[in-house]
């Protein structure tokens, strides 16, 4: 299964020690992601992962997470 990062999203974001907040420059609306979740995002942008990568069952819950956000969709 694929994901791709939402076209025109932009990942706005700034990140902490425990997390980053991204605005959602779609939706208007910001969220408040762990690291890991913000560093898969930028992966999907830059094309860093692959589908064997994303068939992981420990990222399943945080691929859902990110595409009920409207942040991710499969493709």
């Amino acid at each position: 299964m694929q994901w791709r990062i939402v076209p025109g999203q932009t990942l706005l974001h700034r990140g902490w020690e425990d997390g980053c907040v991204l605005y959602n420059d779609l939706s208007g609306d910001t969220h408040l992601l762990t690291d890991n979740a913000m560093q898969l995002l930028l992966a999907l942008r830059d094309g860093d992962v692959d589908a064997d990568e994303l068939a992981a069952p420990e990222l399943a819950t945080v691929l859902e997470t990110l595409a009920g956000l409207d942040l991710i969709e499969r493709c």
